[in-house]
């Protein structure tokens, strides 16, 4: 959005954990960020004098006492953001979650605040309760697959806004890209695949550990690299993955590299043969854009809402979730088969370019942030 002109201004509730502040644009990002977490004792206050009760208790109504804890939480964040936006000329804010930053945002804007539009990112479970409140009031909204909308439209129905958009928030191809053309694995080179998600048992990394040891089993060297940390900075799936790849003797073959900084990121991507991911759900994949805008043969999984991301075998690969043998049997023949790996890597480049550009998101925020 900046590229295109526009002054953005960035919230958030509080500071990102120590362990996950990996990227080397962290600290500028932490630096021109407005935290309002911490409020003052004034802005609890002013907040209880000023919330619009009915609507409060519409919402305790339908969502149970636990709604109350949370606007109790959120509503001196949301006085805080109202007197930000005064101060700052602010009159539109996008709430990148549907989970309490869209409740502050409601909240803001029903105590006389700034207009405020949202995005669904994911399963409406996975954000927390109140989301009749969130979005009733909301000028539009973006969600990121079809099939996101159809749950949203069948949970929140006439409470959705009447502009809704599928658009996700896609990826910066001009900096993912690569300078020299992409080389598949030489018949005598080990195969390089390389994965980047948190550590977490839905995200499939021990079904990928379980695909190395099968083709290592076939003869086939293949060396695996796992980007990304678990949520308790090393202590929690992280060691359930670490014991897994020790008990299958694959300690030279599978490496653990923690979260690093998106520059990492892209040139383990650049010297990849292959990327996989092996969620056994994901709403879109980020993960997947990346890979694909910087032309690496992309493997998936044919669940949640990937299908709308990758055509399988057009311009990636996708298996059913949790099956490392067809893990092993698609890395084997991207591995094999030089041609369709490098149709892939360009196929996979075009469909990032025409339909998940990150500039074709800020277009959508933009355009309709000046309707609202």
């Amino acid at each position: 959005m900046e590229k295109m002109g526009a002054e953005v201004q960035v919230f958030s509730t509080r500071m990102p954990p120590p362990g996950l502040i990996s990227h080397d644009w962290s600290e500028q990002a932490i630096a021109r960020t407005t935290y309002l977490g911490h409020p003052k004792t004034s802005d609890l206050l002013t907040s209880l004098t000023t919330l619009p009760f009915g609507e409060i208790a519409r919402a305790i109504r339908r969502d149970g006492k636990a709604m109350l804890k949370d606007i109790l939480i959120c509503a001196p964040a949301a006085r805080r953001l109202i007197r930000e936006c005064r101060t700052q000329g602010i009159n539109h804010v996008h709430a990148h979650s549907c989970g309490r930053a869209a409740l502050i945002a409601a909240l803001a804007r029903l105590m006389g605040g700034p207009t405020y539009s949202l995005t669904l990112h994911g399963p409406m479970s996975d954000y927390g309760i109140g989301q009749h409140l969130k979005w009733r009031y909301a000028s539009y909204a973006t969600i990121i697959t079809r099939k996101l909308l159809a749950e949203a439209q069948s949970i929140l129905g006439p409470d959705l806004p009447e502009r809704i958009f599928v658009q996700p928030m896609g990826v910066d191809t001009d900096v993912l890209s690569r300078d020299q053309a992409y080389q598949p694995p030489a018949p005598d080179e080990p195969v390089r695949l390389f994965t980047c998600a948190r550590l977490n048992l839905v995200k499939g990394h021990q079904d990928l550990v379980q695909a190395v040891r099968i083709l290592t089993k076939r003869g086939i060297d293949a060396h695996l690299e796992i980007a990304g940390e678990d949520d308790d900075g090393g202590s929690g799936f992280r060691q359930v993955l670490h014991d897994e790849i020790n008990m299958l003797g694959l300690d030279d073959r599978v490496v653990l590299l923690g979260a690093i900084d998106a520059t990492s990121v892209r040139l383990r991507l650049l010297d990849a043969h292959i990327f996989v991911l092996a969620s056994w759900h994901e709403p879109l994949g980020v993960a997947y854009m990346e890979a694909m805008s910087c032309e690496v043969p992309t493997i998936g999984t044919n669940s949640g809402g990937v299908p709308e991301l990758i055509n399988h075998g057009i311009d990636a690969l996708l298996v059913p979730p949790k099956s490392p043998a067809e893990l092993a049997d698609s890395i084997q023949e991207l591995a094999s088969n030089p041609d369709k790996a490098r149709a892939l890597s360009a196929a996979g480049r075009s469909r990032i370019l025409g339909k998940f550009s990150s500039k074709r998101g800020a277009e959508v925020l933009l355009r309709e942030t000046s309707l609202s």
